[in-house]
């Protein structure tokens, strides 16, 4: 086994005294773990930071191995690690996708989707400048796994206009009309999941409590379940900031 190519830092995990095991997302090979050789030491451990872009090499002599694996740091995201609320985007969209995804599945959507999205928290220093792109992440990771929502028409009524609402069972888009007296039992559907621009500080909200729902239930539980701390302290901290 021999791979090479630039990819995300997901998460780093202790191993031995000075070693590390990366899994870090691929455009092409999907989530590739590996073993790095004084990766907890000081001089890799701001190379191995959670968001960066390095180029790895993994070698393995057998597929069942896992592969030992050198970096180069292409790219670093460490200085955003400065700023709460940047470094809690951070840590909740990479804790996620390391949770979710298994290992050597190609998902070249959401590597393009997770690069999106850092990008976003590199360049906009407010949370409305990317709030919105993590919410979209979320959602494009739960229909690339099998469990993606369907906001294209009401399942009550059939309708694709003036949907207002999800069910939190099916997964579909409920009309205004069709969810009048039951709002209490559905999810808000905020509106640029539908119709696109810039959402409101309320509509994120919305938007976050919405895939929030999904990802609990169809995909991080057991183990995985673990990630879901990194997200309480991204909402928290953008509840805060977007006031």
């Amino acid at each position: 086994m021999h791979v090479r190519t630039s990819a995300i830092v997901l998460s780093v995990r202790a191993h031995g005294e000075h070693g590390a095991i990366v899994r870090a997302l691929t455009p092409d090979d999907g989530v590739q773990p590996g073993y790095v050789p004084g990766g907890h030491g000081r001089r890799l451990r701001p190379v191995l930071q959670p968001a960066n872009i390095v180029l790895g090499e993994w070698r393995s002599r057998t597929a069942e191995a896992l592969p030992a694996l050198t970096v180069e740091l292409i790219h670093s995201r460490a200085p955003l690690y400065g700023e709460p609320l940047a470094a809690a985007a951070l840590d909740w969209t990479t804790a996620l996708t390391a949770a979710a995804l298994p290992d050597a599945q190609p998902y070249p959507q959401l590597f393009q989707g997770l690069s999106g999205v850092l990008d976003a928290i590199e360049a906009a220093p407010g949370a409305r400048g990317w709030a919105g792109a993590v919410v979209r992440y979320e959602l494009l990771l739960l229909a690339e796994l099998g469990f993606g929502l369907d906001m294209a028409r009401c399942v009550v009524t059939g309708t694709s206009d003036d949907l207002t609402h999800v069910s939190p069972r099916s997964g579909a888009a409920v009309s205004r009309a069709a969810a009048t007296g039951y709002e209490a039992k559905l999810l808000p559907l905020p509106s640029f999941l539908t119709a696109g621009g810039t959402p409101d500080p309320a509509a994120i909200i919305d938007g976050l409590r919405l895939t929030g729902h999904f990802l609990a239930r169809d995909l991080l539980h057991g183990r995985a379940a673990d990630a879901l701390a990194a997200r309480a302290r991204l909402v928290e901290r953008l509840a805060r900031a977007l006031g």
